[in-house]
């Protein structure tokens, strides 16, 4: 009689999010939570030249396939080509679908993914107030209608959101630092955000998420006075550095305020989260993965809900703003409520120094 084939082994899981820097990092969880379930590392299907910073070196992560764009029509488009290939090669598996456009559902339609195998997000669900790494988990524990043999566990071990930093960033931080003279405690200073400074001055300073440079000129010198040797560290991006030159001239030019436009790629950001003397920062991607690090963290927020996105880590984190819903500014926050938290904070008593540092 002839053998029968043998059933091929089930794909690796897969976790599909196109997200922004802040939703990589809440991420994270989940993608733990399936490789210890499933036993294999997890397939990743994102979106942004942040996605693959953040999770290079995740232990968890399998192979991590991009697109440039999920609204581009199919045929303008090779990086949807590229993942439909991919699809169509990996097999059948777990597929946890993240992302509830309805452009990447159709790109796995065309891959011909199976939909018994899809674990989707239910929007309907995200009218509960919840945070997104409870979201997540919430969602990893589900199974497919095509399910595949998974290990009893405990999600909550998997709660927080984790980065990891590689040696070879803790060098580069270090060498950095060494060129910038930043040899005291480093506290960051985040302002704002991809949307605060899209269109310009004019436009950052309408959004809700704006605070006067004054603002945070004022906290700067009362975190200066506090913490003897240290530096404020302004960061952001290239398109950011008119706005933190606002806040560095309103702190008098003071030589301990650095302008960090443009010279703070994710890799040596992390490696500087891992091991700054905390942070004050807007509700925005880089706050998460300071959670996510452990670094002492003071977020301000407008209207989006404390519930949803309040950053979780290890490390302590105070929250303020948002008491008036939707209607919220981070312009409601006086700088002497923000000056009060940090000293409240429980902050690392001293710089950790990592190998390679």
């Amino acid at each position: 009689m002839p053998t029968p084939n043998p059933t091929p082994p089930p794909a690796p899981p897969l976790v599909i999010r196109c997200g922004a820097f802040g939703d990589v990092v809440v991420l994270t969880p989940l993608i733990r939570l399936l490789s210890a379930r499933y036993g294999n590392p997890v397939d990743v299907v994102g979106s942004g030249a942040w996605t693959a910073p953040l999770l290079e070196n995740e232990p968890a992560l399998g192979h991590l396939q991009l697109v440039t764009s999920r609204k581009t029509p199919y045929l303008l488009c090779p990086s949807q080509w590229a993942l439909v290939r991919w699809l169509r090669r990996r097999g059948r598996g777990p597929v946890y679908l993240c992302d509830v456009k309805p452009e990447m559902a159709g790109l796995l339609a065309r891959a011909g993914v199976h939909p018994d195998d899809i674990v989707a997000r239910d929007r309907a669900g995200d009218a509960v107030p919840m945070l997104w790494p409870d979201r997540w988990l919430a969602l990893g524990m589900r199974d497919p209608a095509h399910a595949w043999p998974t290990t009893a566990i405990d999600p909550a071990q998997f709660r927080m959101p984790r980065l990891v930093v590689a040696d070879t960033d803790r060098t580069d931080l270090a060498d950095w630092r060494a060129r910038r003279g930043l040899d005291g405690p480093l506290v960051l200073f985040q302002p704002g955000n991809k949307r605060t400074h899209k269109r310009g001055k004019v436009m950052t300073a309408d959004h809700p998420k704006h605070w006067a440079p004054g603002h945070w000129a004022t906290v700067a010198k009362a975190i200066l006075d506090a913490v003897p040797g240290g530096h404020v560290l302004l960061c952001g991006s290239a398109p950011e550095r008119e706005v933190l030159e606002d806040i560095r001239r309103a702190a008098g030019n003071d030589p301990r305020v650095h302008n960090l436009a443009d010279e703070l790629p994710i890799p040596r950001l992390l490696a500087l989260l891992e091991v700054a003397h905390g942070m004050v920062s807007v509700d925005t991607g880089p706050a998460h993965a300071a959670a996510a690090l452990d670094c002492p963290l003071v977020v301000l927020f407008g209207p989006a809900p404390r519930a949803n996105w309040m950053p979780l880590g290890e490390g302590p984190v105070a929250a303020l703003g948002g008491e008036r819903g939707e209607a919220s500014r981070v312009s409601d926050i006086t700088p002497a409520a923000v000056i009060e938290a940090w000293r409240a904070l429980p902050r690392r008593a001293a710089e950790i120094v990592r190998p390679g540092t």
